[in-house]
């Protein structure tokens, strides 16, 4: 994925990421190795908390890079620089949760001509059909019942249209698909850690959410007697960009 993105900035001396519902950092501490050292980089969450700490974990890998976070809905992104310009805007994850055509109608606003949209995801271990995060997701139902929570106090709905589908009708609807397969390792313990962060089994939804946890714990253990469970998934990019902008 990161080969896949800096290709789109080979040439920018000095390129602008923006990364939507950048939560904890990932995608920017993901990109880091390969932006030049005049690079800057704007991260766009609402949750406060994520966002010091992916300043807290960018901070000693920075080096000459910049970057700056900004606690706002994706929607309202509004740079304070006249003459802002992304050369890449990416969004992992989190398009989902997002006003779609608002967020790309801001991302017209603020791209450069050449700039890329890219949208990214892997699903969830509440997704993958695997023997044992189907049990995993029997327990968790077990516990909160059949819906996948989602938010604050909802349960999860699919999107009725496809992210292809709201990108053709944007600015930047000339869209490639690119198809990452992965294999993905956990420990029970980091499988926990997990779901704590997650909106389907975060730990405020459970009336005993210690007991959740060893049971979760215990179930695991039993699918992994040397303690490593597998995921093999596909980690799908579309990049999208305006008709006629050079590839």
């Amino acid at each position: 994925m990161v080969q896949l993105l800096a290709r789109e900035l080979a040439g920018v001396a000095a390129p602008r990421l923006l990364d939507l519902g950048a939560g904890t950092g990932q995608v920017a501490l993901s990109m880091l190795p390969a932006l030049p050292p005049a690079s800057h980089l704007d991260l766009v969450d609402q949750d406060e908390g994520m966002l010091r700490t992916a300043l807290d974990e960018l901070g000693p890998e920075l080096g000459k890079r910049t970057a700056t976070v900004h606690a706002l809905p994706a929607e309202k992104f509004a740079p304070a620089q006249p003459r802002y310009q992304a050369d890449l805007v990416t969004c992992c994850r989190a398009f989902h949760w997002m006003d779609r055509p608002a967020v790309l109608a801001m991302a017209d606003r603020v791209a450069a001509p050449h700039a890329v949209v890219a949208i990214m995801g892997d699903g969830s271990l509440w997704t993958h059909q695997a023997e044992w995060t189907v049990a995993l997701q029997g327990l968790i139902q077990s516990h909160l019942g059949t819906d996948r929570r989602a938010g604050t106090t909802g349960t999860y709905r699919e999107p009725g249209r496809r992210y292809e589908d709201d990108l053709s009708e944007s600015a930047f609807s000339d869209i490639a698909e690119h198809r990452i397969p992965f294999t993905r390792t956990w420990s029970p313990r980091s499988i926990l850690g997990y779901l704590r962060s997650t909106s389907f089994a975060r730990p405020d939804l459970f009336a005993d959410h210690t007991a959740f946890e060893y049971h979760a714990q215990e179930l695991l253990l039993q699918h992994a007697p040397d303690r490593v469970l597998h995921e093999d998934g596909v980690f799908t990019v579309l990049l999208a960009r305006r008709p006629g902008a050079a590839r």
